[in-house]
């Protein structure tokens, strides 16, 4: 068997619902299609916990915005018949989620209310399929991904997972599974959350217990390209790379796959591939094991809207290991993702993603112990496989705030 995953992008529309429906029609053999929420509804219904959370009235117009959205693209889907039972159950549910009152733990209500977008998804994908003859069940997730209680970074339970999915996903009465990414659920049936952009490792964690041949993302891409086309001209795409080169370059904040994704397909030897839902018969990138050394082009990683804060102590003193152990514990006491972190003589530097961390609250914390500055705005800039040329090239009229040197990896936190 295999696992599928398709991305936003590719059930944005009705259009694209349709062409996903004609690349699984190309395919016979067991397949668990992994499916995300459609476009940038996640982004809607952040917005949507925050209203609900806050108790602003106007979660009533977001949630209106993500209603629409979703019977519109069933109406041009099912020719404007009534909304499939399990499609409006679904927003039903949501809607009668924002009459009641909010916990007070904002993580909690994230992972009750964002997970609609992938059961909405996957539950209007699934109806379409089956009225056009591609006959598929539909999968509640959350009943065989089992979690920790940690919302919206929750660990897997591996080993109850595992037993679950090889009941749920019983080749000997279906060929074709349809299911979401991103969400699980406590031994308490909770949901939780597996990190933001979550679905890649969805699909990984399927892969690896069901020992699956391969595992496929579907892009809009043509595969692992040499920059993000989006912010570079000229990128080549890269045939081949070994888990160890994806882990790099996923982790330096290259998007086209989530972090977590390699460990699961690794440890079971399952190579992944990287195909374009636009060209489908390309045969896009595969990441496998690779145990001699190949040549490769310099790859570029932007992270942007990232800020610099640098902490020194108020007596002058160096930085010792007792103030890295003092930041380090705190950033983990209140899950403080770090991008970067560099220490001198008399600075103990952090890079942040500023659309993340509350680092305002960071600093103010952290304000008793030391001196603090800060930049905002920032680029990371790495390179994998960097030249002098490229390091040359790539800086120009840019001002460096910060830079780290390995054999491999380049890496500059620049502002235009």
């Amino acid at each position: 068997m295999n696992v599928f995953k398709f991305g936003g992008a590719s059930v944005k529309s009705a259009d694209a619902v349709r062409n996903l429906a004609k690349i699984l029609n190309g395919y016979n053999e067991n397949l668990v299609v992994v499916i995300s929420a459609m476009g940038k509804t996640t982004d809607l219904l952040e917005t949507l916990v925050k209203a609900y959370f806050n108790k602003d009235e106007q979660k009533r117009a977001i949630f209106g915005q993500f209603k629409n959205f979703h019977i519109e693209i069933c109406d041009q889907l099912f020719n404007a018949a009534q909304t499939p039972a399990p499609v409006s159950k679904l927003i039903n549910e949501l809607e009668e989620k924002l009459d009641k009152t909010p916990s007070l733990d904002y993580d909690f209500e994230y992972d009750q209310i964002v997970p609609f977008g992938e059961l909405v998804s996957t539950s209007i994908v699934s109806e379409y399929l089956n009225a056009t003859g591609k006959q598929n069940q539909w999968i509640d997730v959350r009943n065989c991904i089992r979690t920790d209680d940690l919302h919206r970074d929750a660990s897997i339970d591996w080993e109850l997972t595992g037993e679950l999915c090889k009941e749920t996903f019983d080749f000997n009465e279906n060929t074709l599974y349809l299911t979401q990414g991103f969400i699980g659920s406590t031994p308490a049936n909770i949901t939780t959350t597996l990190g933001r952009e979550g679905s890649d490792f969805t699909a990984a964690i399927i892969g690896n217990v069901l020992d699956a041949e391969s595992v496929s993302f579907w892009k809009d891409v043509p595969g692992v390209l040499s920059a993000d086309p989006k912010k570079m001209e000229g990128t080549t795409k890269i045939d081949s790379l070994s888990y160890r080169e994806a882990v790099e370059i996923t982790h330096s904040g290259a998007k086209i796959i989530h972090p977590k994704t390699m460990r699961p397909l690794h440890n079971k030897g399952i190579p992944l591939y990287v195909k374009s839902f636009l060209s489908p018969d390309d045969p896009g990138t595969v990441i496998h094991e690779i145990d001699h050394k190949i040549q490769l082009p310099p790859i570029f990683i932007f992270r942007e809207n990232l800020v610099l804060i640098t902490l020194s102590a108020k007596d002058f003193s160096f930085i010792s290991i007792e103030d890295i152990e003092r930041v380090v514990h705190f950033l983990i006491e209140n899950r403080v993702k770090v991008t970067l972190m560099q220490q001198s003589a008399i600075d103990l530097n952090l890079v942040l993603d500023a659309g993340e961390a509350d680092w305002d609250w960071l600093m103010k914390e952290l304000s008793p112990f030391y001196t603090i500055r800060y930049n905002t705005g920032l680029t990371l800039i790495t390179i994998r496989h960097y030249t002098e040329e490229t390091l040359d090239w790539i800086v120009k009229e840019k001002d460096i705030y910060l830079e780290q040197h390995s054999r491999l990896t380049a890496r500059m936190l620049v502002k235009e």
